[in-house]
């Protein structure tokens, strides 16, 4: 039965290629881990945050790999298990089996866990369009900030694949605010952020700033700082960020988590078209 269902779903995506249909495949995979976190309670104490967040609950096209959440209230005892055990034991009755791996670390904030099957193609027979290789295994990694920057404003959402479940997720503008902090900070350049970047000020959204002050103040080049963040200080800073990125690298980052239809997009991305788009924030 689980077979079908799985078939029917990536039938309504119509994956154009391999890459696209391990992106689906995936993404299904999510939804299952999503609707055993709500059945167990997690949203009570955390909320849903960050790209796959923005993919599954606001529509956003592109992919995303990691499941990332953020604790309501700081909580340095905060562990994976016994959610973890909850998905693992959920997913296993629907005849999906997870291998567990929780990578939690007293010492640190984020804490990290990682579930991987190898179920499809081994205990799931799926008509797949394109061809795929039965031992490969789907990876997912779960994080959550246990020490968040305060401030966050979160909302209700759902999930209506596979079952309807309620999920806390971080309010667009909060999401914003942290996502500016991400690539003010990052050391490393993630093409990821910067399609979002574009996805949020297509839609309007007003970054949080008191928040992105907070997250500031916690962690990156600005730490321990008392900085006045206005959204000058946004343009400015962010403007020579947007100078100094590799933006080959950053398109070689994202692309293959775009739909083949948006990969055209991808030729306008330039200082030049990050500063346009900068410059819409306060339109």
């Amino acid at each position: 039965m689980l077979d079908k269902v799985l078939s029917a779903k990536i039938r309504e995506y119509a994956p154009a290629n391999p890459v696209e249909q391990e992106n689906v495949l995936q993404e299904l995979m999510q939804h299952y881990v999503l609707s055993s976190l709500s059945r167990a309670g997690m949203f009570a104490e955390a909320m849903f945050h960050g790209g796959t967040c923005l993919r599954i609950v606001a529509g956003m096209n592109r992919f995303s790999e990691d499941l990332d959440f953020l604790l309501k209230r700081p909580n340095p005892g905060f562990r994976w298990q016994d959610y973890l055990e909850s998905v693992r034991k959920d997913c296993a009755r629907e005849g999906i089996p997870f291998e567990v791996q929780d990578k939690s670390q007293a010492e640190t904030a984020v804490q990290k866990a990682f579930l991987k099957t190898d179920s499809i193609g081994k205990i799931l027979a799926l008509d797949l369009p394109f061809e795929r290789y039965q031992a490969r295994k789907i990876r997912i990694k779960l994080e959550i900030d246990t020490n968040p920057p305060a401030g966050s404003t979160f909302t209700t959402s759902y999930l209506t694949f596979p079952v309807t479940a309620p999920l806390t997720t971080q309010s667009l503008e909060s999401s914003f605010g942290l996502k500016l902090h991400a690539l003010l900070c990052r050391p490393y350049v993630k093409g990821r952020d910067w399609y979002d970047f574009v996805w949020y000020v297509a839609r309007k959204t007003k970054p949080d700033l008191e928040l992105l002050c907070h997250a500031l103040y916690q962690q990156g080049p600005w730490a321990g700082q008392q900085l006045t963040v206005t959204m000058r200080w946004v343009q400015e800073c962010m403007a020579a960020t947007i100078r100094r990125i590799d933006w080959a690298a950053a398109r070689n980052d994202v692309q293959r988590f775009l739909p083949l239809r948006e990969q055209e997009g991808l030729r306008a991305w330039s200082a030049d078209f990050f500063l346009h788009q900068l410059a819409r924030i306060n339109d």
